[in-house]
C-alpha cells in the first residue's frame, strides 16, 4: 500500500529495514477478511483442526459424508482459519508524558510523548502496510481522541495527523479513558497501550484493562520510561514542579535521591506485576534506545 504521508514522524528509508516483520499475535483474534493471524472462529478451507456434530443451520458444504458413511452421524470438519488483525493504539498524552523534553510545557524533543509518536507513527504504517487494521486512542484525563479501526491510506493519514498534532492534558485517568475505549470498540484483537502509567490510581487503570482481558483482548503494555526518571540530577538545589498541577518543591536532591529511586523502582515493579497478573504482555522501554531498535525487537519477539 503506497501512503503519502507528510508526517514529521514517519521515516520510510528507516522502516524499509522492518518491512519484512509482521505486527503477529499470539491469541486468537476477530477479523472481517482473511489474512495471516490466527481467527477465533473455526471453519473455512484452513488447517484441519477437528470435527464437530452438525446443528441445524450449520453449512452442508463442511458436512464430512466419510464421516457420515461410517458413522450415520452427520459431523462438519472444522479448520483454523486466518484473519486480519485489528490493533488498537492507546497514547497516554498526559502532562507527566512530557518530561525529557527540552523546553517546559512545550512537547520538546526527547520527551516520552515524542518518542510514543515516533513509535505508533511506524508501528501504524507496517500494521497496515501488512492490510490489517488500526484504530487510535488519545488518553489524558478521559479518552480525548479516537480513529476507529481501518485500514486505507487516507485512514492511515488521518491516524499520523493526528499523533503528529498532539498535545497534552494535566490530569491522568487512565482508567476511565480505558473504559470508554472499551465501549467504542466492538471487535476484539490486540491493545497496544504506550504510557508511562504514572496515575494516581494504577489499580483503577488496571480494572479497566481486565475488562478488555475478559473479553479475549490481548492487550500489550508499553512502559515507557525517561532515563532521567529513575534518578535525581546530581546538584545543591533544586525546584521540582509538577507536571499534572502537583504544585512545586524545593529541595537538596541529596537528601531524597536515594528514597526517590527505590519509590520509583517500586513503581516500576509495581506496575510490571500488576501487568502480568492481568494478563497483559508487559515490556519496559527505556526512551535512551532508539525507538527503531524498540520497535524492531519488539516485532522479532512478538514472531518468537
Amino acid at each position: 500500500m503506497a501512503v503519502q504521508s507528510n508526517s514529521r514522524f514517519l521515516d520510510l528509508r528507516a522502516l524499509a529495514s522492518l518491512q519484512h516483520l509482521r505486527f503477529s499475535t499470539k491469541r486468537r483474534i476477530d477479523g472481517t477478511y482473511s489474512g495471516r493471524h490466527l481467527s477465533r472462529q473455526l471453519g473455512g478451507a484452513a488447517e484441519f483442526v477437528d470435527f464437530r456434530e452438525y446443528s441445524p443451520g450449520d453449512d452442508l458444504r463442511r458436512l464430512d459424508w466419510k464421516v457420515l458413511a461410517r458413522t450415520g452421524r452427520p459431523y462438519l470438519r472444522m479448520y483454523q482459519d486466518e484473519t486480519n488483525l485489528g490493533c488498537a493504539m492507546l497514547i497516554d498524552a498526559s502532562g507527566s508524558m512530557q518530561f525529557g523534553g527540552y523546553e517546559r510545557n512545550a512537547q520538546g524533543r526527547g520527551s516520552k510523548l515524542e518518542y510514543a509518536q515516533y513509535f505508533a507513527t511506524a508501528m501504524s504504517h507496517l500494521i497496515c502496510n501488512a492490510q490489517d487494521q488500526v484504530a487510535l486512542a488519545i488518553a489524558a484525563d478521559k479518552l480525548q481522541r479516537f480513529i476507529g479501526p481501518g485500514s486505507t491510506s487516507d485512514h492511515l493519514r488521518r491516524v499520523h495527523t493526528l499523533i503528529e498534532r498532539l498535545t497534552t492534558w494535566p490530569a491522568t485517568k487512565l482508567g476511565d479513558s480505558l473504559r470508554q475505549l472499551f465501549e467504542r470498540l466492538s471487535r476484539r484483537g490486540v491493545l497496544l497501550i504506550l504510557s508511562d502509567f504514572l496515575c494516581d490510581d494504577l489499580e483503577d487503570a488496571f480494572s479497566a484493562i481486565r475488562l478488555f482481558r475478559s473479553r479475549h483482548w490481548e492487550v500489550v503494555a508499553l512502559h515507557l520510561v525517561h532515563p532521567q526518571e529513575e534518578r535525581l540530577p546530581t546538584g545543591t538545589a533544586f525546584r521540582f514542579e509538577g507536571m499534572e498541577n502537583d504544585g512545586s518543591a524545593n529541595c537538596s536532591p541529596a537528601e531524597i535521591s536515594h528514597a526517590y529511586e527505590e519509590r520509583f523502582a517500586t513503581h516500576c515493579a509495581v506496575v510490571r506485576s500488576m501487568a502480568l497478573a492481568s494478563g497483559c504482555d508487559y515490556r519496559r522501554v527505556s526512551t535512551a534506545v532508539p525507538y527503531l531498535q524498540t520497535l524492531s525487537g519488539f516485532l522479532v519477539e512478538r514472531v518468537g
